[in-house]
Formats: structure tokens, C-alpha cells, sequence
């Protein structure tokens, strides 16, 4: 065979496998396959030294033609390809305006938070400072110490923690915080601590081991039971309603003296009694007392000049109450179907 039909039988084989070729990735290798360096029509123009003389114008005219109808042939194929692909991916990609536009679900605030933000309010309102909730992680001395538990006192047991070593514990109130900031602060102080706290809790309905709580504090002159009486009774109007009932019950803190349980009337029974309230018709909500003058003393105050109040408030129960959640448990169990009602 001759030199003029090899190229054109070439030519012939070339023009195939571009019209075969279905992805631009073909056609590049059909380029590479006959154009290229070390392609098909390469290797055949070498050979053209061995022609007789005479032959080799016309061999190399037709070996450029050759060249250039499969360079015009690439092109358009590439361009054809290029174009249907394009088309390919315009439809997939294609969106129907015709549909209903997709919202972005927007989250609610948490019930705790929402508790939160309100004491955070009410307390703001009759004159506190509200400061961070300080260190989670607290030691024996801040958490009991401090605030006048001997090493030995059964009040302990109520308040099991957990603890990393012997000195150094998950705080069990924000308490601690009080101390702190007496010893860094001269009177008059009227601060609120809000908190998370942890104790060793058998968890049911109304307990849990986490909870959140707000501690707040007043010193001045001649500070008086009923001042706190005052603060609390008005921060039970602000979140439950101002025909919201409050009581006050003796009860013992080692840094409270005299001490009181705070409680509110119940929102699931109205008073009546029933499971959530343990047939009493009040929900508890903390603790309360005039500051204990050993602590104030243990901070360097003057006991003769300087008196306050104190008081701990759980928000979790706090919200169970406000928002008549039977079972305290549903605010930590991430419940879409139960948070989204907030």
C-alpha cells in the first residue's frame, strides 16, 4: 500500500472514532492518538524519507491536508460534545419556579433560657447586678467552706456531689460566687449569680443531677427579713403572674440564719394537691435566709456595721412550674417535638 492511501485510510479511521467519541474525553484521545508527538500521522511522515523524490511534494501536501481535516474534525466534535454536555447539565441542574419556595426552620428558645433571661430581668429591675455564673468546676473551700459547713455536718449529705479529688469538686450551688465576690468587693453589694450546678441526685419528676440556679445577695446597713420577703415576692409576680401566691417555711442552711424554704403556689393543681407538688398545694423553689454572720466575717466584713440576705433559686424547677411540665427530665432530653412548644 501505498504512502497517499495509508493517509487516507488513516483519515478514514480517525473521522470513525471522533464520530463514535460521546465525552470530550474521547475526542482528546483520539488527538492524542493520531496528532500527537508520538500519533499515528507521526510515525507515517517519517517514513516519507524512503519515497523516491519525486513523490514526496505530493506525499507531504496530502499528509498537511490530512492534518487539517482531522484538526477542523476535533474542533467541531469538541464543540458539539461541549454543547451537549452543557445542555445535559442545564437539565439536571434545572429548577422548577413553578414549586413553593423551601423556609429555613428557624429554632426556638429553650425553656431554661427563656426562664433565664426573664429572672435575669425581674432581679435587673429591683436593683441587682447580675453577674457571670462563675467557675463550674469550684473547690471545698468556696463551695462549703467558706460558706459555713464544718467538714463533719450532715447538711453535707444533702448536697452529695461529684468530686475530682478531695479538695476539688462540681460546684452544688452558685453559692460560691457569693463568697467570691465579698472578697474581692467592699459593701453595699446586691448581686445576682445566675448558674449550672450538679449534685449526686437520684433523678425523678421534680430532681435531677444538672439543674440551673440563681443566686442572689444583698449587703448593706440594716438590711431585714422582710427585704428579702419583698425581693421574693415581687420576683414570683414577675414570672408567674401578680396574683401569684409565695410562702416562706423555717428551714435550716449552715450560711443562712434565720433560714426559710421558698415556695410558690402550684400551677398544675392550683393549690388542690397532687403528685407533681406531693399533695402539698405549694412548689419549692429554693432557699432563703439573712447571710449568717460567720460568713460575713470569714470575708473580712465588720458584723457590727454590715447585715444582708441570701437566696438560691432553681430556674429548671422555675420552668416546670411556669410552663406546667410534669416531668423535669423533658428539659434535658432534646425533644424536638416538646421544645418546639417554646
Amino acid at each position: 500500500m501505498s504512502l497517499l492511501e495509508d493517509l487516507e485510510a488513516l483519515r478514514q479511521r480517525a473521522l470513525g472514532e471522533l464520530e463514535a467519541a460521546r465525552f470530550l474525553a474521547e475526542v482528546e484521545q483520539v488527538r492524542i492518538d493520531y496528532l500527537g508527538r508520538k500519533g499515528q500521522l507521526t510515525l507515517l511522515l517519517r517514513s516519507m524519507g524512503q519515497l523516491p523524490p519525486e513523490e514526496r511534494p505530493a506525499a507531504g501536501k496530502r499528509a498537511n491536508e490530512v492534518r487539517a481535516q482531522l484538526e477542523t474534525a476535533i474542533a467541531r466534535r469538541q464543540t458539539e460534545l461541549a454543547a451537549q454536555e452543557a445542555s445535559s447539565r442545564l437539565e439536571e441542574e434545572r429548577l422548577d419556579v413553578t414549586l413553593p419556595g423551601r423556609h429555613w426552620r428557624l429554632g426556638s428558645r429553650h425553656p431554661v433560657e427563656i426562664v433565664l433571661e426573664e429572672a435575669r430581668a425581674s432581679l435587673v429591675g429591683m436593683g441587682f447586678e447580675v453577674l457571670d455564673g462563675g467557675p463550674e468546676v469550684e473547690t471545698f473551700r468556696y463551695n462549703f467552706g467558706m460558706l459555713n459547713y464544718p467538714e463533719d455536718h450532715p447538711a453535707l449529705d444533702e448536697q452529695d456531689t461529684f468530686y475530682l479529688s478531695p479538695e476539688v469538686l462540681l460546684r452544688t450551688q452558685t453559692s460560691g460566687m457569693q463568697v467570691r465576690t465579698m472578697e474581692s468587693r467592699q459593701p453595699p453589694l446586691k448581686v445576682a449569680v445566675p448558674g449550672r450546678c450538679y449534685r449526686r441526685e437520684v433523678v425523678t419528676a421534680t430532681h435531677s443531677h444538672t439543674f440551673h440556679q440563681v443566686e442572689g445577695f444583698q449587703v448593706d446597713r440594716n438590711v431585714t427579713f422582710g427585704d428579702l420577703q419583698g425581693v421574693l415576692a415581687q420576683f414570683a409576680r414577675d414570672l408567674f403572674g401578680p396574683d401569684t401566691k409565695v410562702r416562706f417555711r423555717p428551714d435550716f442552711f449552715p450560711f443562712t440564719e434565720p433560714s426559710a424554704e421558698y415556695a410558690v403556689t402550684c400551677t398544675f393543681c392550683q393549690g388542690a394537691g397532687c403528685r407533681i407538688c406531693k399533695d402539698s398545694g405549694w412548689m419549692e423553689l429554693g432557699g432563703c435566709g439573712m447571710i449568717h454572720p460567720h460568713v460575713l466575717a470569714g470575708v473580712g466584713y465588720d458584723t457590727e456595721t454590715w447585715n444582708g440576705y441570701a437566696f438560691g433559686l432553681g430556674v429548671d424547677r422555675i420552668a416546670q412550674v411556669r410552663y406546667g411540665i410534669n416531668d423535669i427530665r423533658l428539659l434535658a432530653e432534646n425533644d424536638m417535638q416538646f421544645l418546639e412548644q417554646f
